[in-house]
Order: C-alpha cells, then structure tokens, then sequence
C-alpha cells in the first residue's frame, strides 16, 4: 500500500506540473548559434528506437532524448555525468572505467570479466559495444543520445535487456562550417573542441572532422611526498567521417574515430572501524568529504578505442535495405592499488592487516560486427523491419598481483581470455488495423558460442594475501535464446496516443573469468531472461506549447546474473552468479513545457522499486545471504531533474541565456548485502549559468556555476575490513567555469 502511495504521488505531482514544465524526454535548451527554433512551442524530436526514423512522441516506447551541444556546454562530456539528467538511469563507479557499470530502473550488471555482456547495450552510430568499458569515455562528437528504457532485445540485441543507450553522431554537410568552443573549469580542468564540415564533391562527396583535447588535474589531494592531484584526466581524439551518396537512392557512411585517454580515479578514506587503519593513512582523516590520499602507488589507467565502420543505406521501392559493418579495438592498461593505503612504508609499522599491492591489468579486446536490415515502406497495413546480425569479439587479458607485506614481496600473474561468436535473426512489424489503433509484434533468435581460457601462476603453492594458487582450466559453452515484443498502440486523439507492450529479454550464458578465479567458477551461468511489462501515454497540447510522457512498468529477472561478495585468499573480491530472481516496477514522468519563446522547462521524474525476490546464496558464502525484499544496489527510490531556461533577446540581436537545473537523489544503497555503511543519504545538487550569444555573428560565451549549494556525495560506497572508501565524483563540491563556441 504504502509503494501505492508513492505512485499515486508521483501521478499526482506530475499533474500539477503539466501547466508549467516537461521532461528530459525532448531537448529544450537552446539549439546551436545558427537555425535557432524561435517558435513557442516544445521542438519535435525525430528518433531512430525502432530501428526507423519517427517522432518521439509517436514511438511506443519509453525515451530520453539528450542534445550533445547542451551536454557539452553543461559539462557532462561522459556517460557517468550525463546520468544526471536521466533519473531512470544510474552509475557504478569503480576503480576504472572497464569496472564500471550503467543500470536502467535498477538493473545492471557489475563485473570485471570479460566473460559477461553488459546489461545496458550501448550503440554508437549503430555499432554495438560488446564491452561497457569502450563506452565510459569521452562523448566526442555527438548530435543527441537516445536512451531507450526497459527490455530492448527485439531490435537491439541479447545485451539490451535492460535498456540501451543509442549514441548519434554528427553527421557531415555539405556547406562548408567549423566550429571551435573551448572551456575551463575550477580545478585547472580544459576542454578544447574544434571540428570542420563541409562538401568534397558538392552533391556527391561530404566529410568532417572533429578533434578533441580535454584534461583535468583531479580533485583529491595525495599528501605523500610528490604526490600531487589525483581523480583526474588527459584525453586527445578524432573522429571522421565521410558522406557518400553516389544516387538519390543509396547513401554510404565511413567513420573512424580514435580516443586516446590516461585517468587516475582514486578512492578515499570514508570511514574507519580498525586503528591500524587510521594510523596507516595518516596524516589523512577518514570523513564523508575526505578528499585526500597517502599513496605511493596512485591509480593510473590508460585506454585506446579505436574503430572503422561503414553503413549503406539503399532505397527501392519504398524498402531500405542497412548494411552496417563495424571492427573495433580497446587497449586497457590499469595500474591500481587494492589497499586503501597503498603505501608500502607503512606497512611495516602497521602490521599486515592492510599489506601494500599493486595491481597491473592490461586488455586486449577486438570486436567485428555486421547488421543487415530490410524496413518495409510506411503507411502500410503491415509495416516490419527485419535482420540478420554477427558478432564476433576476443579478450585477452593479463592481470599481475604484487603483495607487500612489510617483511616480504609476493606475487601472482593469471593470463585468460574469452571468444564470443553471436548470430541473430530479428524481426518487428506493426500492424495498422486503422488510422487510430494498431499492434506491434516482434522477435529475435539468438545463437551464442562462448569459450574461455586461464592460468594463473604464483611465486607460493599456497593461498597469501590476495592471491590463490596457481592453476588453469578452460570452459566452452553454446545457447540459443529468444526475446521478443507484442503490443497494441491507440491514439486517443491526434496529439495523444496510449500504449501497452510485453517484453521478453534475453541476456546470454556467461562465465566469470578473473584473476582469482577457482574451481567453483568454471561453470557457465545460465542466460538471464526477463518478462517486462509497460504501459505509456505520450500528449502534447496548446500548439505543442506542452508535452507529457509517462510510463507505468513492472518487469522481472530469472537467473539474474550478479556479484557475489567472496572471500578469497583473506581478499574481499566480487564471484559473478546467478543470484536468483529480481524484479523492478515503478513510474516515470517527462513534462516539457514552452509557454513563450524565451521560456522553457523541463521536469523529469522517477519512481523504482527494484528490488531482490530470491537470492540463490552459493554454498561457500562468506557473507549472509538472507536478502529477500532487500532492495538492488545502485538503485535509488526516488530520483528527478528539474531544469529551466530563460532567453531574453537584446536589441543588438544578442541574447542572453538564463539557466539553472536541479537533480534530486533519494538515499541509495551501493551495497547487495545492505551494508550500513555504504549507504549514500538523499541529496541534491543546484547547476546554474549565464551566457552572452550571436546566431548572426555564430558565436557564444557563457558562466557555469556546478554544485552552487556545495553538497558532498559519493557515487560508490565500498565497505572492507576495518574501513569503507568512497568514489568522489567530479562536482563534489562548488566550482566554476567559463565556455566559448564559436561558428564559422
């Protein structure tokens, strides 16, 4: 009764919202310097979640969509800010950024290994990324991000079943444009962007290219001696891509992009239960807003991601005929330390309690891929789009554990890898009964081959600290799986249209391959399979001066494929299982409104209840297991955004931007076995800014005031023996900034 309640109060709130605000669902800030939309009215937004070009508020289905201009101009650049602006959406950060984990209304998977697909597909210019850590960059060149909420597999794939986030690159012009905007931020962090477009061959040939140079120094102080900033950044890339369009039937795109970055995320002391602790990291003080470190052996983690993909587009008929080809490399390198103090002169004068170790991990992965796609012509009775899709993606890893106790140095090595071969046959159709209702009905075939190989060796033949014994196995494992999407959609007028759809997910076997890995985890885990639920009404009114889109879901997991906190070699490490049964419901609001021309709102809201149903507990637990009803990690109850623009128009033909935005957290657990102490409170946190602009002259420059309310909070609370660490998250206190843009 009482989730009923929170429910009906979320309805109710959003009704009382309807006369003056709207959603993250549609962009709303100012559009670029030049064909800036000055009507009164909310833009309409065309999406490609069906796998075919539609209004937004025609698709049945539950999306956000993010502009990449305003992302830029906000400083959210990476998929761990942007969440902000979504509140069905959350981040796990972790020590790099291949640990690291995205979770749609709850759901996501939290692993290291190589052997398990993410639960959040990410798609870049319709290539999907086999491994969430080639995603966690930077976002380089990006017309707008749609992220698509709930089941997804139907059209996008076995790694969708919890939702995707469908990245859209610019594409290139055929009028000659460039552009150059830079930024800096408190922090000494710089930004620098400078790209150019335009026509090779007018009608026939077009290209772009967009470069970027982005560092920061970090926000923790390291007190040990030359230790400087840490938790900061150094990325260059490029991106190009190469417009080809040899008829007015055929379209032909070629993009390759490179990234190159070097980070160093570092966790602090955030509380402490043991002395020997305190005494190891002083002169530090554990606290809630520490935010410094006594290391000699600071994080650092270096990436290459690099790509080539081309897409053929071909018209006939009124079918189109996709062909989107893809081979893509990421190179990680992480240098991190397991200790929370990771100073090796202390060791000693501790005692062995927290030994001193370095962790060197290097990855090799490649992935080729190919889609084909046929879409019927529109306005049909029966309108489909039907495919075939491959992907073929090897992992080689090497991961060394160096261990110094204060009277010896020990260490372990284990080289592993996995081969992954997936072939998918999909299709969707949506059947026009008449002008005002129609079906939706769709399904997918899917045929995994999944191998994996590992040895670890050790300078002892028997277990120390944080190392297990030499060994080595090998593992294959084949599955088909199925997922699909029915659904009737109805117009109840011509500006709202209501919908109810079926989902079923399908996330494939996987095996849990990491350096510490024992006999237990030789067995492959059994797909992960879900049953979602939805209903959702999509309105615009008064001339589109307003837009309101909700949805109602209820879906649930078997076999949901998880961590495990284990114990191994007196280690805390994370074992992947098959955690049983989970399930998540809830209600989301998106409201949009545009009463003037120079006024816009935006108020998005969640409500999600995910929670763990049964909890398969493995026979050599080291932890309790009683977690029925306890709610999923990284999964807040309550979340929104709240964001309001203001564009007074001077007489020079200036104008002047006003804006702030408001994001509201409830308290969340990070923790699966509902620790205390990795509990993060409710926060909130205040953005605001200023800008100056010419669309004549194409230029801009504005103030950017983050976190004006100062608030401290971490994005991951991990507890251990004798202490809890925290990840500090980039606007963890005040800061300002200064941005420029300028069009050519």
């Amino acid at each position: 009764m009482k989730s009923n309640k929170k429910i009906f109060g979320a309805l109710t709130i959003g009704a009382l919202l309807v006369a003056t605000a709207y959603a993250g669902a549609e962009e709303t800030d100012p559009a670029p310097l030049k064909g800036r939309d000055d009507s009164a009215s909310v833009p309409s937004v065309t999406v490609s979640a069906t796998r075919r070009n539609a209004s937004l508020q025609s698709v049945p289905v539950a999306v956000t969509v993010l502009d990449g201009d305003v992302l830029n101009n906000a400083n959210r650049t990476s998929i761990d800010t942007i969440v902000q602006e979504v509140p069905s959406v959350t981040f796990r950060q972790q020590g790099g950024n291949k640990d690291s984990t995205i979770f749609v209304r709850g759901i996501g998977t939290i692993s290291t290994s190589p052997g398990v697909e993410p639960t959040v597909s990410t798609v870049i210019d319709g290539v999907v990324y086999a491994r969430p850590g080639q995603a966690t960059l930077d976002l380089l060149d990006i017309e707008h991000i749609e992220i698509l909420r709930g089941p997804q597999g139907t059209l996008f794939g076995k790694n969708a079943s919890s939702g995707v986030l469908n990245v859209i690159g610019r594409k290139s012009t055929q009028e000659t444009t460039g552009f150059v905007d830079a930024s800096w931020y408190e922090g000494n962090e710089k930004r620098v962007r400078a790209g150019v477009s335009g026509a090779i061959q007018p009608g026939l040939v077009s290209a772009s290219v967009t470069g970027l140079y982005a560092d920061y120094d970090g926000n923790i102080n390291n007190v040990h001696a030359g230790g400087g900033k840490l938790n900061g950044y150094d990325r260059k890339g490029v991106r190009a891509r190469v417009d080809i369009t040899p008829t007015k039937d055929l379209d032909i795109a070629l993009i390759a992009d490179y990234l190159r970055s070097t980070s160093s995320p570092t966790f602090t002391a955030y509380k402490s239960t043991a002395a020997a602790f305190n005494a190891g990291i002083a002169p530090v003080v554990a606290g809630i807003e520490n935010r410094q470190v006594n290391t000699d052996i600071p994080s650092d983690i270096r990436d290459k991601n690099k790509g080539l993909s081309a897409q053929v587009d071909y018209r006939f008929n009124g079918y189109t005929l996709t062909s989107i080809t893809a081979v893509r490399d990421w190179d990680n390198t992480q240098y991190t330390s397991t200790s929370a103090i990771g100073n090796a002169a202390e060791v000693a004068r501790i005692t062995a309690a927290f030994p001193a170790t370095r962790d060197i991990g290097t990855v090799e992965f490649k992935q080729a891929s190919q889609e084909l796609r046929l879409a019927s012509p529109k306005e049909q009775f029966a309108e489909y789009v039907v495919g075939a899709y491959y992907l073929h993606g090897k992992d080689r890893e090497v991961y060394q554990r160096i261990v110094n106790n204060g009277t010896a140095i020990n260490s372990g090595r284990a080289d592993y890898g996995v081969k992954n071969d997936s072939y998918s046959l999909f299709g969707e159709s949506t059947l026009n009964f008449a002008s005002d209702w129609r079906a939706i009905v769709g399904a997918r075939w899917t045929r995994d081959d999944l191998s994996y190989d590992h040895a670890r060796t050790s300078t002892q033949t028997v277990a120390f600290a944080g190392v297990q014994p030499a060994t080595q196995s090998t593992g294959s494992t084949s599955k088909d799986g199925y997922s699909g999407r029915v659904g009737l959609q109805y117009d109840i007028a011509r500006d709202i249209n209501t919908y109810a759809t079926y989902s079923r997910g399908y996330k494939g076997p996987a095996y849990n391959v990491f350096f510490n890995m024992l006999s237990r985890d030789t067995l492959a885990l059994k797909p992960e399979t879900s049953d979602s639920f939805e209903l959702g009404l999509k309105a615009s009114a008064f001339d589109r001066k307003l837009t309101a889109n909700i949805a109602v879901f209820d879906t649930k997991y078997s076999n949901y494929q998880a961590n495990f906190y284990d114990t191994v070699a007196g280690a805390v490490v994370t074992r992947l299982i098959n955690a049983g049964d989970v399930s998540t419901k809830g209600v989301e609001l998106d409201l949009n409104a545009r009463p003037t021309r120079e006024l816009t709102l935006t108020q998005s809201l969640a409500y999600t209840d995910a929670k763990i149903d049964s909890f398969n507990c493995p026979a050599a637990a080291a932890a309790s297991c009683n977690l029925n009803g306890q709610p999923l990690p990284f999964s807040p109850k309550w979340k929104s955004f709240t964001r309001a623009n203001y564009a007074l128009p001077l007489q020079n033909g200036f104008i002047v931007d006003f804006s702030a935005d408001y994001t509201y957290q409830a308290k969340t657990q990070y923790d699966l076995f509902q620790s205390a102490d990795a509990i993060q409170g409710a926060y909130g946190v205040v953005n605001a800014g200023i800008a100056l602009s010419s669309p004549v002259g194409g230029w801009r420059i504005a103030l950017v005031g983050k976190n004006l309310a100062n608030k401290s909070y971490a994005t991951n609370l991990v507890t251990s023996t004798g202490y809890v660490t925290r990840a500090v998250p980039r606007d963890d206190e005040r800061y300002f900034g200064i941005t420029a843009r300028k069009e050519f």
